[in-house]
């Protein structure tokens, strides 16, 4: 009985280390391949936000870390792209979080030229509601296009909020959590950016982005 349980006790061990082993090499050969599709994406998403008749460098190349919490609502630093025209700043591509959503944090990019004009948002990653919250996704509404051509002036900027709260902003049948928060990280990232252009826009590339 004993043998028999020591027996199977090994064969289980052997199975799962076997498993382990599996995914491990299953891992090696396709991280790799993960992260240019995350790259091509990241890429084509910049591209969207910042047209290529804007700037003359390639954008990914051009990436700085970002780390303020009260600004870009998470406590880690964010890569933002610089985008450039003979050299010279032209706008930027800050990656930022809205920490409040209904389901979770909503991750999400704002282009902004030198002016302080929205050039385009999109969402990154979120898990808000399907048929609800999810309407910030381009590809299920064209709601994130609502803040091109949008700026602001001062954070008493009353326009920074959605309807419901007294501002410009349309939020969603049932759902106004989500746009709420998004807004709110919209606002955040676009004041922070008027306070601090001219340090960002000078900054080296300094970071190596990650995908994980």
């Amino acid at each position: 009985m004993k043998r028999s349980i020591i027996k199977n006790g090994s064969l289980l061990a052997l199975f799962a280390l076997c498993c382990t082993a599996l995914v491990a090499v299953v891992n090696h050969f396709t991280a790799e391949r993960i992260k240019q599709q995350q790259e091509l994406e990241l890429m084509r998403t910049l591209h969207q936000i910042i047209p290529d008749e804007l700037h003359d460098n390639a954008l990914i190349e051009h990436c700085i870390l970002i780390h303020n919490q009260a600004a870009l609502g998470i406590d880690q630093p964010l890569p933002a792209y610089v985008a450039t025209q003979g050299q010279q700043p032209v706008a930027i591509a800050i990656e930022t979080v809205a920490p409040n959503g209904y389901n979770g944090q909503i991750r999400l990019i704002i282009a902004i030229d030198v002016q302080g004009t929205v050039l385009g948002v999109r969402t990154l990653a979120h898990n808000e509601t399907p048929g609800l919250g999810d309407k910030i996704d381009l590809r299920k509404s064209a709601w994130v296009t609502g803040f091109n051509q949008q700026q602001i002036v001062d954070n008493s900027d009353s326009r920074w909020a959605v309807k419901k709260d007294g501002g410009d902003f349309d939020q969603f049948t049932g759902a106004t959590i989500t746009p709420r928060a998004y807004v709110g990280a919209v606002k955040r990232t676009l004041l922070f950016f008027k306070a601090n252009q001219t340090e960002l826009l000078s900054r080296p590339a300094n970071c190596e982005v990650s995908y994980e």
